[in-house]
């Protein structure tokens, strides 16, 4: 971040190492049923997306057009997937947050109520996104029951019943958790400041804010090309190299000690951003883009709130959606229909792409298959969408809330910036938690 006199951020930029380049080229001669399960290892956070998008990219590129009942099951994954994803970032994100009418920070951790509930209802909510999501993918990490063509097995009546009861306490439990959330977030929008390493710092009424497009193909599941109406146009896509868009060499000018743990990069420390980043930014329209929950609902319901506060609404907004949709999915879902397309051709080298909605965002492949065998597979994780959009939207705040916007975006990121570390009898040695 390059910063003014008065602490506020005048360029953010966020950098990547993830190797999503490396998964690219292992990809090239392998055959098609290979591919999505090398790509779904990118992430452990959504994997589901990964395999889903992989595995309809592959079909689109053969002109593959699965079963209904194999469709209901894939929409029925990803929805648990991303129940499972916006709970996990809650617990994340709410050490940032304040206990409504207090300067308390909230610590999901803690025994004492009503925090204690709310813990015990996200874990549950999580519970039930994962057990839903074994059910109907094989397994609710890397799910092993997606295949091209469809589905590898069926649901039998009595896992669909299950998967229905769990669905419908889920839908309780998220409506609960949605109104909880929207309301702490709410209180943190009406705070004036923020404690953050000590510090006191003022929070603008425009943090996050952007002015950067949305990027979205579905309310819920996602395109292909090979849909009857595409809603992703690859001819709308570029990359540039990290090395045009992040800035070059700069020296670090400031430190501070105190910031929480082990304090800031020591002053006259130097930073190369362009030589830091290995994945490509990519640009729709030649501009960034926002992807997710905002864009989802920016694009087809017509929310219009900005914001990082706004983000995260949007996101709690989603919770209820995905277990309406897994309900109606299992209404629609014959399980003694077939879930595996009756012909599988090998492939001409036609390009193919599928995006899925993914808990962060759109996450978009492409492939090229030719007899059995990929020739060239891209990945456009929705954090790489992020990357540009989120550094637009840091200009103006605050450095100490950088964390704050960042954390808004991706429950990766979550993941990175919020810490602890136990040792081998389970004692907490040393924590990152932005309070």
């Amino acid at each position: 971040m390059k910063v003014d006199d008065q602490g506020i951020i005048e360029r953010g930029d966020w950098l990547s190492i993830t190797p999503v380049r490396g998964i690219e080229r292992l990809a090239v001669g392998k055959t098609y049923e290979q591919v999505p399960k090398i790509a779904s290892r990118v992430c452990g956070i959504c994997p589901i997306a990964h395999t889903l998008a992989a595995v309809e990219a592959m079909e689109a590129s053969m002109g593959v057009f699965i079963p209904d009942d194999a469709y209901l099951l894939r929409v029925i994954l990803q929805c648990a997937n991303k129940a499972h994803s916006i709970a996990l970032h809650n617990i994340l994100t709410l050490p940032d947050m304040y206990i409504p009418g207090t300067d308390v920070k909230v610590n999901p951790f803690t025994p004492e109520e009503p925090v204690r509930s709310v813990a015990k209802r996200i874990q549950r909510i999580r519970e039930i996104g994962q057990t839903i999501g074994e059910i109907a993918g094989g397994e609710c990490i890397h799910p092993s029951n997606p295949r091209i063509g469809g589905m590898y097995k069926a649901v039998q009546p009595r896992a669909v019943s299950k998967m229905y009861d769990l669905a419908k306490e889920g839908l309780a439990l998220a409506r609960d958790q949605m109104e909880f959330m929207i309301a702490v977030l709410r209180n943190y929008q009406r705070r004036d400041w923020a404690e953050v390493g000590g510090m006191q710092v003022d929070i603008p009424a425009t943090l996050g804010y952007h002015n950067q497009g949305y990027m979205a193909t579905d309310p819920i599941y996602g395109s292909s090309s090979l849909d009857e109406d595409p809603k992703w146009d690859p001819a709308r896509w570029n990359e540039t190299r990290p090395w045009d868009w992040y800035m070059g060499e700069m020296e670090i000018t400031d430190d501070y000690p105190s910031y929480p743990i082990g304090g800031t990069t020591p002053k006259g420390a130097k930073a190369w951003p362009q030589m830091e980043a290995c994945t490509g930014v990519p640009l729709y329209d030649g501009q960034p883009v926002e992807v997710g929950p905002r864009a989802r609902l920016a694009t087809f319901k017509g929310y219009d709130e900005k914001g990082t506060i706004g983000q995260q609404i949007a996101r709690q907004m989603e919770y209820t959606d995905c277990f309406y949709k897994i309900i109606e999915c299992l209404d629609a879902y014959n399980p003694a229909g077939p879930v595996l397309a009756d012909e599988i051709p090998q492939g001409d080298g036609t390009l193919g792409w599928a995006a899925n909605e993914a808990p962060r965002g759109s996450d978009v492949h492409l492939a090229r298959v030719k007899d059995g065998r990929v020739q060239s597979f891209s990945m456009l994780v929705p954090t790489t969408w992020n990357f540009p959009t989120c550094s637009r939207a840091l200009t103006g705040a605050p450095w100490q809330l950088a964390e704050v916007v960042m954390r808004g975006y991706d429950p990766c990121v979550s993941c990175a910036t919020h810490m602890i570390v136990v040792d081998e009898n389970n004692r907490l040695v040393a924590e990152k938690l932005i309070q």
